[in-house]
């Protein structure tokens, strides 16, 4: 009996549950997909509200700090106390958000509804990045893949049913992107239900732990840390640019429609997309720590030729980037889960909410820039930032020889 306990307990840890995983991206897809609804209707809002782009970078940040700032805290919390139902919660708040976003009748109304999306997307990637690790067996780096492929597909998604929903039609009928909330919290709750099963199952089995342990010393952990948030910086201020201001520059520079450069902004993000599944396995087979490199670093070329080439290259070069560009995030946080085992929701609060963090400070700082100069002055300067990739060197192997 004692036996058979014993492989059951390490069957919990090893079998890879996909059902839980494709449920839990496709909840990062609607949750993802109703937060881009913000930054798709800007060319919206800005015309019919007559914004500057400092108050665009405002309502950026304000969405990003609700997003970032709690995300930390809510992961300590979950370490210690396990919320199964707190994803739904949390789509319910993006709900409220949602309805309040598609009535706005000013400026200040519009930054109380984003921040109240901010704190629902704040309860929801922690938790679910938790899942996800939950639920990956040995594949680690390929769980949290699917999980952020999710995200990154909603976040792709979301610009497209904007042209084709809302900016023919107008602010009020961003009301349809509820649906979508709707739909989260009836599978985010199923899912709810499979978590709470699984720490009674836990609670009841001497379940050993799965996390790799990185035996380095404290010091060394800290600074490792360090070296990942500043990576975080670099990719995460330049995808700024590109996922707020992107569509001016195409307007702005080739005198392109709103659509069209919805469309374009589309296409960069479903290369983010592709990308960030690619990292996963690539990651699982051949180390994250060289993964990273490659992703932070190997995209500096192209960055520093985009803002130079025409319309056709420049979304060509788009793709390149957001492909090599987004291979790295899901590498960096199972690196940072494996430099600091059992603190899987404070780890994954901190690199997401980090990630939002940088968005919206990037977003509101050139939103600035852009107001004093202009977009395209924005988009050469953003261009240096993958150079930072350089300090990866001095993160330390803790995964062995990849087969």
């Amino acid at each position: 009996m004692e036996q058979t306990a014993t492989q059951d307990s390490k069957l919990l840890v090893q079998k890879t549950v996909f059902g839980v995983l494709f449920a839990i991206s496709f909840s990062h897809l609607l949750n993802d997909m109703i937060q881009s609804i913000i930054t798709s209707v800007y060319p919206l809002l800005k015309q019919h509200f007559a914004l500057n782009f400092t108050q665009i970078g405002l309502i950026t940040f304000t969405f990003q700090v609700t997003a970032s700032l709690l995300q930390p805290f809510v992961g300590f919390f979950t370490d210690r106390k396990p919320r199964p139902y707190s994803l739904a919660i949390g789509m319910s708040i993006t709900l409220a958000g949602v309805v309040m976003l598609s009535r706005a009748p000013n400026f200040a109304a519009i930054l109380c509804a984003v921040a109240l999306m901010g704190i629902g997307s704040s309860i929801f990637h922690p938790e679910s990045s938790r899942l996800a690790h939950l639920a990956a067996g040995g594949k680690k780096g390929v769980a949290q893949s699917i999980f952020q492929l999710g995200g990154n597909a909603g976040s792709a998604i979301g610009p497209l049913l904007v042209a084709l929903i809302v900016a023919p039609y107008g602010q009020h009928y961003i009301i349809w992107f509820t649906a979508a909330a709707l739909l989260g919290i009836v599978i985010l709750s199923k899912v709810g239900q499979w978590y709470k099963a699984h720490l009674n199952m836990r609670a009841g089995k001497a379940v050993p732990k799965a996390d790799v342990k990185s035996n380095l010393s404290r010091k060394k952990v800290i600074s490792s840390l360090i070296v990942l948030l500043l990576l975080i910086f670099s990719k995460f201020f330049y995808l700024a640019s590109m996922t707020n201001y992107f569509t001016f520059f195409l307007i702005g520079k080739f005198h392109i429609s709103i659509q069209q450069s919805q469309f374009y902004l589309f296409i960069f993000l479903a290369a983010i997309a592709a990308g960030t599944l690619i990292g996963g396995f690539m990651g699982d087979r051949f180390g994250r720590k060289y993964v990273i490199w490659f992703s932070i670093l190997g995209v500096a070329p192209f960055t520093l030729l985009l803002p130079y080439t025409d319309l056709f290259w420049t979304i060509t070069l788009s793709v390149i980037i957001g492909i090599i560009l987004s291979s790295a995030f899901s590498a960096i946080v199972v690196y940072a889960h494996e430099l600091v085992p059992g603190k899987v929701g404070m780890v994954s609060g901190l690199f997401f909410g980090l990630a939002f963090g940088m968005g919206g400070l990037g977003s509101a700082l050139l939103g600035k820039l852009a107001d004093s100069t202009s977009i395209y002055y924005v988009f050469k300067v953003c261009a240096f930032l993958p150079l930072i990739g350089v300090i990866t060197g001095f993160l330390p192997n803790i995964e062995g020889k990849k087969h």
